[in-house]
C-alpha cells in the first residue's frame, strides 16, 4: 500500500491534475498547449502546493472547503444555465450515429470516467473520525456518490443539450467556456474556467495536503520506511513525505507528458490494487472467522465477487486497448506495483529484530 502511495497512485494523480491546470490555464490565456509549456506550469502548480503544505496544513485545509464549494456551485450554474437560459435542442441529446474509433480510444474513454468518479476510495479514510461509522458509512458514501453523479451527468447533459456530440468531438475550446459563453456572454466562459481551475488547483492540493499523511502514519507505525515519518521541527509537517511524494509527481509529469497517458496509468494500478483489496474479504472470513465485523458486506459473496471479476475484465480491456495504440505505460506501472512484494518482503526482512 506505501510502496504505489509513494510510486504511483498518488504522485499520478497530483500529477494529472496539475497538467490539466495547466492545460486549463493555457485555454484561458488563449495559448496553444505545448508540451514543454504545460509541464512547466504543471511543475510549477506542484513545487508551489507542497510548499504551502510544508509551511502548514491550516490554510491547505480551508483552500480545499473553499474550491469544493466552488466546483459545486459551477456544476450548478452549468447545469441550471443550460436548461434554463441556454438556446440548446434535446434533440441532441437523443440523436444516434456510428462511433468511429480504436480500441485504445475506448480504452482512454473508460479510463477517464473511472478516474472521475474515482473519490470515493478516499471516503473510508475519514472512518476513524465519524461516530458510529459501522452506520453512517455506506450512507456517507451512497448519498455523496449520488450527488456527485447526478451534478457529472447533468453537466454532461447540458452539454450535449448545447452542442451536438459532432460539434463537441473537434472542440478545441474548453466545452464548459463554449456552453457558458453561448449562456451568459464571454465573461460567463471566462468565470466558469475560472472556477473549474479553482475546483482542479483544490482537487491538486487536497491531494496533496492529505495523501503524503498516510505514508507519515505507516511510517510512524512501522509500516514502510521510516524516513517517511519525519516531521519539520519548525512546522510540525510531515515535510518528507510530501517532499518525495511531490519529487515523484514532478518525474511523472516529465515521463508521462500528457493527460490521457496519467489517469490511464493512475486507473490500471489503482484499480489493480482495489482487487487485491476486496479480493482479501474472502481471505479474512475465513483466516478470522470469529472476528467482529462492524463493516458487513452486503449480498455477500457477490458484490465482492462480481466487483473483482468486472474490474479484472475492465482492466483487461484498458491495458489491451493501450497497448494497440502503443502505449505500454500501464505495463511498466503495474511492473512498479508487482515490484513492491519483493520490496515489502525484504523491508521486513531488514528490520526484523534479531
Amino acid at each position: 500500500f506505501g510502496w504505489l502511495y509513494v510510486l504511483v497512485t498518488t504522485p499520478t494523480a497530483v500529477a494529472s491534475l496539475a497538467t490539466v491546470f495547466a492545460e486549463f490555464l493555457l485555454n484561458l490565456l488563449g495559448i496553444a498547449p505545448g508540451v514543454a509549456t504545460v509541464q512547466l506550469i504543471a511543475i510549477a502548480a506542484i513545487l508551489t502546493l507542497t510548499g504551502a503544505n510544508v509551511l502548514g496544513a491550516r490554510v491547505g485545509a480551508a483552500v480545499s472547503e473553499v474550491t469544493t464549494l466552488v466546483k459545486v456551485t459551477a456544476l450548478a450554474a452549468i447545469i441550471l444555465g443550460a436548461f434554463l437560459l441556454g438556446h440548446g435542442s434535446l434533440a441532441n441529446i437523443t440523436a444516434g450515429g456510428t462511433v468511429h474509433g480504436s480500441g485504445g480510444g475506448l480504452a482512454r474513454a473508460v479510463a477517464a470516467v473511472i478516474w472521475t468518479y474515482d473519490g470515493w476510495i478516499a471516503v473510508s479514510m475519514i472512518a476513524g473520525e465519524v461516530v458510529a461509522p459501522e452506520r453512517l458509512m455506506k450512507r456517507i458514501i451512497i448519498v455523496g456518490m449520488l450527488v456527485i453523479v447526478t451534478l457529472y451527468v447533468g453537466a454532461n447533459l447540458a452539454y450535449l443539450y448545447m452542442m451536438p456530440v459532432g460539434v463537441m468531438a473537434h472542440q478545441k475550446e474548453a466545452i464548459a467556456r463554449t456552453v457558458m459563453t453561448a449562456i451568459a456572454g464571454p465573461a460567463g466562459g471566462v468565470v466558469i474556467m475560472l472556477a473549474i481551475m479553482t475546483s482542479v488547483f483544490g482537487a491538486l492540493n487536497g491531494n496533496l495536503l492529505a495523501k503524503p499523511r498516510v505514508l507519515y502514519a505507516m511510517a510512524r507505525d512501522g509500516l514502510t520506511f521510516s524516513f517517511l515519518g519525519a516531521t519539520h521541527p519548525r512546522w510540525a509537517t510531515p515535510w518528507a513525505a510530501l517532499v518525495i511524494q511531490g519529487a515523484v509527481a514532478i518525474i511523472m509529469v516529465l515521463v508521462l507528458r500528457d493527460y490521457d497517458t496519467l489517469i490511464t496509468y493512475f486507473v490500471v494500478v489503482e484499480w489493480a490494487a482495489l482487487i487485491f483489496a476486496v479480493a482479501a474479504v474472502f481471505v479474512l472470513r475465513r483466516k478470522m472467522a470469529e472476528r467482529p465485523r462492524p463493516f458487513r458486506t452486503p449480498a455477500y459473496p457477490w458484490v465482492p465477487l462480481v466487483f473483482v471479476v468486472g474490474t479484472v475484465a475492465g482492466l483487461s480491456a484498458i491495458v489491451w486497448g493501450q497497448i494497440q495504440v502503443g502505449n505500454v505505460s500501464p505495463i511498466y506501472g503495474l511492473g512498479i506495483a508487482a515490484a513492491g512484494f519483493p520490496v515489502h518482503h525484504l523491508w521486513k526482512r531488514l528490520n526484523r529484530s534479531p
